[in-house]
């Protein structure tokens, strides 16, 4: 049988059944529509936000195109990058957290936890310290990148590196889930490390550009960037689409999976890279991020279970809210002050990760 026919087999079923898989998949249905109307309504309250004190009259005008050319200007120019960055970055992140979680069977891997994040920032530290990527300006006091696509591109390498080696590594020796999640913790306390070498040869300025960068900001990414972050988003996002029947069949054991025809070796070393790639390109533009790629699906799976023809686009919808919620907690606390983005998902996550586990543990 393919798997896929799974799905139909409930036309067979008699009517009391087949009433029941149908209540079952309007739930799934029902969550994810009420997901996507609180993502819409965070959206209108972010653009709403800050110091213009636009209308919601002011802003549908202006999304759609018409009102006056301040309302457009402060829309579309100064609000909606970083809405829309947090949009494709929580998508991103989520994605790429439930692939991880899926082929390695550990509801702890994420970008973090297998040296991306880490990796990043060492990158991110060669382009500032050693290439000269950035600094402060003496005249305004300020962090300045001169070369933010430096930046970004080593970033992005230093993320891909972490995965690379463990790739690399299950090439000459077979590597369990296990030992992939604990050669990730390697790598994270290896890069950690070396960044920590290459910042303490550094001057203070350089110092002090990359500890601002590892804080994580939405707002430093232009129009330019974001096309680049929702092409490589929406690409993985489809590949993980059409791996959703793979994952379900993981979700039984390797054996099951195997009995289903799904080559699961080959299934994880591709899922890793394609996710590694999706997280990768977001932390090269926005910095560390954490706690969104680790929460959205386990909050999810609390809602609609491990069907991941739904748990897929609901994580996603979940990390959007996640990261938008947190950037307009950043940019609401401290009035004129923009907090970093990585302190508020870590302290938005968190305690939501904990209240999970506390949850799991009672049942």
């Amino acid at each position: 049988m393919e798997v896929e026919e799974l799905s139909q087999s409930h036309a067979s079923l008699p009517g009391s059944a087949r009433r029941s898989y149908q209540g079952y998949i309007r739930h799934k249905w029902l969550v994810l529509v009420v997901g996507v109307v609180l993502l819409l309504m965070l959206t209108i309250v972010s653009i709403m936000s800050g110091s213009a004190n636009l209308s919601i009259s002011q802003v549908l005008a202006a999304l759609v195109g018409s009102g006056d050319d301040y309302s457009r200007i402060v829309v579309w120019n100064l609000r909606m990058p970083h809405i829309l960055t947090a949009m494709v970055g929580g998508v991103a992140l989520a994605l790429a957290g439930c692939s991880f979680q899926s082929v390695l069977r550990n509801p702890l891997a994420s970008a973090s936890t297998l040296g991306v994040a880490q990796g990043a920032a060492f990158g991110a530290s060669v382009a500032i310290i050693v290439l000269g990527a950035g600094g402060t300006s003496a005249a305004h006091e300020a962090v300045v990148f001169s070369s933010p696509s430096l930046t970004a591109v080593c970033a992005f390498g230093g993320a891909m590196l972490s995965t690379l080696v463990i790739l690399g590594l299950s090439r000459f020796r077979d590597m369990t889930p296990e030992s992939i999640v604990l050669a990730g913790v390697a790598l994270s306390a290896l890069f950690s490390g070396a960044t920590a070498l290459v910042q303490y040869f550094a001057e203070d300025t350089q110092v002090a550009a990359v500890v601002f960068w590892t804080f994580g900001s939405l707002r430093r990414v232009t129009y330019r960037e974001l096309a680049i972050m929702a092409a490589v988003t929406a690409a993985c996002a489809i590949f993980f689409h059409f791996n959703r029947w793979n994952y379900n069949a993981m979700e039984s054991g390797e054996a099951s999976a195997h009995s289903l025809g799904v080559n699961v070796k080959g299934v994880r070393l591709v899922n890793m890279l394609v996710a590694t790639v999706a997280s990768s390109t977001i932390i090269a533009f926005c910095g560390i991020i954490n706690f969104v790629g680790l929460v959205a699906p386990h909050v999810m799976r609390r809602f609609i279970g491990s069907d991941y023809r739904y748990l897929l686009p609901s994580s996603a919808v979940a990390g959007a809210v996640l990261l938008l919620a947190s950037d307009l907690l950043a940019s609401s606390l401290v009035p004129s002050v923009v907090l970093p983005i990585s302190a508020i998902t870590s302290f938005v996550g968190a305690p939501l990760f904990l209240w999970l586990l506390m949850r799991g543990a009672h049942r």
